[in-house]
């Protein structure tokens, strides 16, 4: 596949994902779950793009849009300019090649079946990178060298392994293929405080080592994206609300929904967290099987207009490439 100079790694362009929802014993229609209901964004070579928001808002769907595992139902998902859309298993087999996703539990994302070695290597198989085992052996090897591990535990298993491990063994296979890009969906929830942070070190030192890996890091926790992350994106009920540099979006966040969702965030320093006062949202996230009409957080919202229930806020650039979809920022 050849390579495109100055082309974003992703582009996701109006992309709706829905989901239809079947009852009866004739399984008919009834509606659509709206996972996704016009995303747009890219994501640059060698950048980490945060994604933040509350569960269901359509965070890890965005991740499995791009790798494909989901077709959109609208919209597009370019990967180097080239649109994924309608291409066959055989000729999305060059492109997956080059995504990889880190998964949330480190303990269910790996077969228990397999040996560390073998679960690092498939990918080397699959994609028929290596020629020889002599040369899939010293390959798998340095994997494990470079994500923190020995190679002298490819013969284990993954029950062998603690939490932290395992997901340096899922950092070792995603890196397996030389991807373009990786996909790290809620990467470090499930581990404890020092080893999300040796994980967040590790990604970060591999991006410096390959300048040109990108990152879409999924995550619940807002300061490991803001540590980690170069632009950070917030989503609410499958739309993006606010995208915009890291240090903007902390320093000067202007949706009332990206507001309220870094209040809730606990601050390391006990005399910062006293004095901050919090946003409480009031009612529950709508559905996304009938979401509400024109701005979707209108109903929780302590600013919402007339206007807000009757047109959808438009994605607008409010200046340094900080976009805002609210009708209320100026």
């Amino acid at each position: 596949m050849p390579e495109q100079k100055n082309v974003n790694v992703v582009d996701l362009e109006n992309l709706k994902i829905h989901f239809p929802v079947r009852r009866g014993f004739l399984r008919k229609k009834i509606g659509d779950v709206k996972a996704l209901d016009g995303v747009t964004f890219s994501i640059r070579p060698g950048e980490t793009l945060g994604l933040v928001g509350e569960s269901g808002c359509g965070k890890t769907t965005v991740g499995r849009a791009i790798t494909q595992l989901y077709k959109p139902t609208e919209g597009l998902v370019k990967f180097k300019g080239k649109d994924l859309s309608g291409l066959s298993y055989n000729d999305l087999r060059p492109y997956k090649r080059q995504m990889a996703m880190v998964f949330q539990d480190p303990y269910s994302s790996l077969n228990p079946r397999q040996r560390a070695g073998d679960i690092v290597g498939e990918p080397l198989l699959v994609h028929e990178i290596t020629t020889n085992d002599q040369e899939y052996r010293k390959r798998v090897s340095e994997l494990f060298k470079i994500c923190g591990l020995s190679s002298d535990m490819s013969d284990r298993y993954p029950h062998e392994f603690s939490g932290g491990q395992r997901q340096r063994l899922a950092v070792a296979r995603a890196l397996a293929g030389n991807p373009s890009i990786i996909i790290c969906d809620e990467p470090i929830s499930a581990l404890d405080v020092s080893m999300q942070a040796q994980i967040l070190n590790l990604l970060q030192s591999l991006q410096e080592k390959n300048t040109g890996m990108s990152y879409l890091f999924i995550s619940h926790d807002l300061l490991a994206v803001e540590y980690i992350s170069h632009r950070v994106a917030v989503m609410y009920l499958g739309k993006i609300v606010e995208l915009s540099d890291a240090r903007d979006l902390y320093k000067n966040t202007l949706h009332p929904y990206s507001k309220a969702l870094l209040s809730a965030q606990p601050l390391p320093n006990p005399a910062e967290e006293a004095k901050r006062q919090r946003i409480i949202l009031e009612g529950d996230v709508p559905t996304p099987l009938n979401p509400p009409p024109g701005c979707s957080f209108h109903p929780r919202c302590p600013y919402a207009a007339p206007e807000c229930a009757e047109s959808c806020p438009e994605l607008k650039d409010y200046g340094n490439q900080h976009f805002v979809a609210c009708h209320h920022v100026s």
